[in-house]
C-alpha cells in the first residue's frame, strides 16, 4: 500500500517537517512492515510560462519546429525550441529552465539546437512524469488551471509530493485504504485522527431494483451483504481530473483514466472501499447478484471474453452477465467518452469468493485484493456519497435520489475476554485502563463486568475473532518494545533426530568435497516427467504460478540440470552441484481434490483428516549431486581432467563414508541415461537380497543437447530416507592396522555381461572381514579367455588386527571370495 504524504495529511495530524523516515518508523511500530518509498524526480525551476509568439520553421529533415517566444515571469521572455504543435500563443505551459532536471534523469540546459539557442524546454505529461501523453505539450487549460505566469509548478501539479510504501498483510485489510493507515499513524504517535467517512450521506429513493439470487453461497454466506446504489446526471466528460487527484493517483501506483474512474479510484484508495461506476443509459432494468450458470461467458473491461464458472458470483441486469462481482466490470455497461448519467455500485462481497474467482480467471485486481482480505461492510453508504460529492464538485454532475440500500450484514460478534489474558499470554503487565483503553482506541467497543470485558469488534476488523487476537492488538498498540527479550532455555534430552543429523551430514560431506548445495523449485511440467520416469504419476497443482510447470517433482534431477543450465549460460563452465530436498511420488495416493477442501474456523473431524492425510503423497528425502566441465583444470605441464561418471561414483562413496552404508554401482539403464554410462545403486538389506537406492550415470547426449548443455554431464540421484534406513546408527571408526598386509590378486573369468559391481561385491563378502580393500585392476578381453567372457582382475589387501597373516591364511580368504563368486555369477579363476 502506498501512501501519498499530502493525502495522509488530510486525516491525520502530521508534523511540519514530516520525513519520509518519520512516517515507516511511525508505521513500523504498530506492525506494518515497511516496503518503499516513492518521489518525483524533478528538480527545479519549473515555473509555468505564457507563449508569447511562434514561428514555424520547416527543416532540411521533413521536420518543422516552432521557435517561441515564452513569459516565465522574468523581465524578458524566453527563446524556445519546441517540437509539438497542439498549442497557441497565449496558452500556459510548463517550462523547465535551465538548471532543473525531468525524470530520467534528465537535465535541462541551455543549448544550441536548429539554429537556435533553446533557453529551457517545454514539457510534455510524460516529461514531466504525469502520464504517458507525449504527443503534445501539456496546456494547463486543458487540466482547468489557469495560474500566474512564474508560479512554481512543481508545487501546482503536486510534483512535490512523496509517498512511503508499507507491506499489509493478509489479515489487515483495513490498511488498504488511506482511512487505515491514517488511524494506525494515529495510534502509533497519538495524533489527532478524523475519519473521512464521517460525511453527510443523503439517502437514495429505494427505486432502483436489486436483488441478491445467490442461491449456491460458499460457506453458507451470501455473495452479498451490502450492495448500495447512487446516480449522479449530467457528468461533463470533457472536464479533466484536477492535478492534486492525478498526482495522488500516480503515488499510489495508479494512472489517471478519466475524471469518473479516477473518482472510484480515489474513494477505494480513500476509504478502502472499491467503488464501481455503470453508464446507466446502457443498463437494461435493475440489478441481480447471482451466480454464473455453467459455460456462461463474459467480456470484461480489459476485451478478454471469459467462460465463467459455477462459483463466480455475477452482477447482471436484463440482458445478463455485465461484471465479475468484486473483480472486473463487464464492457456493455463500461462508461466511454459520451457518458453523462453514471449509476455508482459500492457493495460488500465474501471475502473467499471473490479470492476464488480472482485466481480461477487469473485477475487481480485493485477491487478484489481489498474484497479477499475483507472490507467494511459499514462504509458502503459513506464511500457512495463521496463518489456522489466529488462527480457533482468536480465533473458538474447533479446527485439524483434514484438509488437503493441493500444491508443485510451481520453485526460483529462480541467476544469476551477476561483482563488478565493479555498479561498471561504475552508476559508484560498489562494494567486494567491500558487493555480497555487500547480495546476502545482500536474502535472496539467495551463493556466490562468484573474481571471480564465483552469486546465487540469494530466493523473494519473481521480479524478479530477471539480472545487471542484481541490480546494480539494490545500488545501491539501498547508497543512491542514492552515485551521482554528472554532467551527460552532448551529441554535437555532433545536435539537433532538421526534423520535430521545425517541430513546434515550428508550436506556438509559433499560441500567439504567441493560441490554447491542449490535449492530448485519443486515444479515441473510434463515434458519433464516423461523424459525421467514415462507414464509416472504426479502430483498436479490446482493453483499453479506457471500453467506450463503444473506438476511436483518425483526426482531432483530436472531442477540440478536447469540450475547447471542457467550458470552455464552465466559462464560457470566448470560445475559440482547438490541438493537435498523432497521427492512427491503419489503412488497408491488420490489427492482428494479441490472440492474436498474443508473450509471455516472450526477443526474438521478426524474422518476428514483421515482423507485429507490418506490424499498427502509421499515426500521422501533425496541427495542428488551433478557434475560438468572439469574435475581438475588445465594447470602448467598437465592437461584438464574432465568430470564424469567417476565424479558422481566417488560422491557416492563419500555419502557411504558419511552414512556408514554401501551403495554399489551396477550396471544398469534409466531413459534420460548414457545407456553404456549408468549404474543402479544397491545395497544389501541384510536378508540376501539388495535394495536399489539410486542411479548414477551420464546425461543422454541428445537431452544435453536439447538442454543447451555439455555433452557429458553426471548425474546421481539416491533415496536418502533408505540410505538413512539401511545404514549404520551409529558410525564405528576404523582402527588403523598396525601390523603387516599380504597383497594378492585375483582373476575370474565371468561371462562378457556381468556387472564388474556384482563381481566385486561377491568376492568381498566370500573373503570375510580379513578383506580389508577391494579394486578392480583389469578387465582383459581377448587370448585366452573364451569368447563372449571377460577376465577381472582384483587387487586385494588382507590384514589382520591381532596377527601377522601368513600367505596361506591370505590366500584361503581369497579362495572364500573366488567360492561366493562363482556361485553367484559362475565366475571362475583364470590360471
Amino acid at each position: 500500500m502506498r501512501i501519498p504524504i499530502s493525502w495522509l495529511g488530510e486525516w491525520v495530524d502530521l508534523p511540519d517537517d514530516v520525513t519520509l523516515e518519520h512516517l515507516h518508523a511511525a508505521l513500523v511500530r504498530v506492525g506494518l512492515e515497511e516496503e518503499d518509498v516513492h518521489a518525483s524526480e524533478i528538480q527545479g525551476p519549473v515555473v509555468v510560462g505564457q507563449v508569447l509568439e511562434f514561428v514555424d520553421e520547416p527543416q532540411n529533415n521533413g521536420k518543422t519546429i516552432r521557435w517561441c517566444q515564452v513569459d516565465v515571469g522574468e523581465a524578458e521572455p524566453r527563446g524556445i525550441v519546441c517540437g509539438a504543435h497542439n498549442f497557441l500563443a497565449g496558452d500556459k505551459v510548463v517550462v523547465t529552465l535551465p538548471g532543473s532536471v525531468l525524470p530520467g534523469p534528465f537535465p535541462i540546459a541551455a543549448r544550441k539546437t536548429y539554429g537556435h539557442v533553446s533557453d529551457g524546454m517545454i514539457a510534455s505529461q510524460r516529461e514531466l512524469g504525469l502520464g504517458d501523453e507525449h504527443d503534445g505539450i501539456l496546456r494547463l487549460t486543458e487540466l482547468g488551471l489557469d495560474p500566474e505566469v512564474g508560479t512554481d509548478a512543481i508545487a501546482l501539479l503536486g510534483l512535490d509530493d512523496a509517498a512511503v510504501e508499507v507491506n499489509v498483510t493478509p489479515d489487515r485489510g483495513y490498511a488498504f485504504s488511506i482511512r487505515g493507515i491514517a488511524r494506525e499513524y494515529s495510534h502509533s504517535t497519538g495524533a489527532a485522527f478524523r475519519d473521512p467517512a464521517e460525511l453527510a450521506i443523503a439517502e437514495p429513493d429505494g427505486a432502483f431494483p436489486v436483488v441478491v439470487d445467490d442461491t449456491a453461497p460458499i460457506r453458507d454466506r451470501q455473495g452479498a451483504s451490502v450492495f448500495v446504489t447512487r446516480t449522479v446526471r449530467g457528468v461533463d466528460r470533457s472536464r479533466p481530473t484536477p492535478p492534486w487527484m492525478v498526482s495522488r493517483l500516480r503515488l499510489a501506483g495508479v494512472r489517471s483514466i478519466s475524471l469518473p474512474v479516477d473518482i472510484t479510484n480515489y474513494v477505494m484508495f480513500e476509504l478502502g472501499q472499491p467503488i464501481h461506476g455503470y453508464d446507466l443509459q446502457r443498463l437494461r432494468g435493475g440489478i441481480t447478484v447471482r451466480r454464473a450458470a455453467k459455460g456462461e461467458r463474459l467480456t470484461t473491461l480489459d476485451g478478454q471474453t471469459r467462460t465463467l464458472s459455477p462459483e463466480d458470483l455475477l452482477i447482471t441486469d436484463e440482458s445478463g452477465p455485465i461484471g465479475l462481482a468484486g473483480v472486473m466490470g463487464g464492457a456493455t455497461t463500461e462508461i466511454e467518452d459520451d457518458t453523462t448519467d453514471i449509476l455508482i455500485e459500492a457493495a460488500n462481497f465474501d471475502p473467499v469468493s471473490i479470492a476464488r474467482t480472482a485466481r480461477r480467471h487469473k485477475l487481480p485486481s485493485e477491487a478484489s485484493k481489498r474484497f479477499e482480505r475483507g472490507v467494511d461492510p459499514a462504509v458502503a453508504r459513506a464511500a457512495a456519497q463521496r463518489v456522489v460529492d466529488l462527480l457533482v464538485e468536480l465533473g458538474g454532475g447533479t446527485a439524483d435520489p434514484l438509488g437503493s440500500v441493500l444491508d443485510a450484514a451481520p453485526a460483529p460478534e462480541p467476544i469476551v475476554m477476561p483482563l488478565g489474558l493479555p498479561t498471561s499470554l504475552v508476559g508484560v503487565e498489562y494494567t486494567r485502563e491500558q487493555v480497555v483503553g487500547t480495546l476502545e482506541l482500536i474502535g472496539a467497543g467495551v463493556e466490562v463486568d468484573g474481571d471480564v470485558a465483552t469486546v465487540t469488534p469494530p466493523t473494519w476488523r473481521p480479524d478479530l475473532i477471539d480472545g487471542p487476537t484481541l490480546v494480539e492488538e494490545i500488545a501491539r498498540i501498547v508497543g512491542y518494545h514492552e515485551i521482554p527479550s528472554i532467551l527460552p532455555v532448551a529441554p535437555p534430552g532433545r536435539g537433532l533426530t538421526r534423520a535430521q543429523a545425517a541430513r546434515r551430514r550428508v550436506a556438509q560431506t559433499l560441500a567439504a568435497a567441493g560441490a554447491t548445495e542449490v535449492l530448485s523449485y519443486p515444479f515441473v511440467s510434463e515434458a519433464t516427467i516423461e523424459r525421467f520416469e514415462p507414464g509416472a504419476a504426479a502430483v498436479r497443482l490446482a493453483n499453479a504460478l506457471d500453467p506450463q510447470a503444473a506438476l511436483l517433482r518425483r526426482t531432483l534431477l530436472p531442477g540440478l540440470l536447469d540450475t547447471a543450465r542457467r550458470n552455464l549460460s552465466r559462464g560457470l563452465t566448470d560445475l559440482a552441484l547438490f541438493e537435498v530436498g523432497t521427492v512427491f511420488r503419489p503412488e497408491g495416493s488420490a489427492a482428494p481434490g479441490t472440492d474436498f477442501i474443508p473450509l471455516g474456523a472450526e477443526r474438521p473431524d478426524d474422518v476428514t483428516l483421515a482423507r485429507l492425510a490418506d490424499g498427502i503423497p509421499p515426500q521422501g528425502w533425496r541427495v542428488a549431486v551433478l557434475f560438468l566441465g572439469d574435475a581438475l583444470p588445465k594447470q602448467p605441464g598437465a592437461a584438464a581432467v574432465p568430470a564424469g561418471l567417476t565424479e558422481a561414483l566417488d560422491a557416492v562413496r563419500q555419502l557411504n563414508l558419511a552414512l556408514a552404508v554401501h551403495a554399489e554401482p551396477v550396471a544398469s539403464t534409466h531413459p534420460a541415461m548414457h545407456p553404456g554410462r549408468t549404474a543402479q545403486l544397491r545395497v544389501a538389506d541384510g536378508a540376501g537380497g539388495h535394495r536399489v537406492v539410486g542411479i548414477a550415470g551420464e546425461l543422454l547426449p541428445s537431452i544435453a543437447a536439447e538442454l543447451d548443455l555439455p555433452r557429458v554431464v553426471a548425474l546421481a540421484e539416491l533415496d536418502l530416507d533408505a540410505l538413512i534406513e539401511l545404514g549404520a546408527a551409529e558410525i564405528a571408526a576404523t582402527p588403523i592396522g598396525t601390523l603387516p598386509a599380504a597383497t594378492q590378486d585375483l582373476s575370474l573369468v565371468v561371462p562378457a555381461e556381468t556387472p564388474a559391481g556384482e563381481v566385486l561385491a561377491a568376492v568381498r563378502e566370500g573373503a570375510g572381514e580379513l578383506l580389508e580393500h577391494a579394486r578392480l585392476v583389469d578387465d582383459y578381453r581377448g587370448q585366452g579367455v573364451p569368447e563372449g567372457s571377460k577376465s577381472l582382475t582384483f587387487a586385494l589387501r588382507f590384514r589382520a588386527f591381532d596377527r601377522t597373516l601368513t600367505a596361506a591364511e591370505a590366500t584361503e580368504a581369497k579362495l572364500a571370495g573366488a567360492a561366493l563368486a562363482a556361485e553367484r555369477v559362475g565366475a571362475t579363476v583364470r590360471e
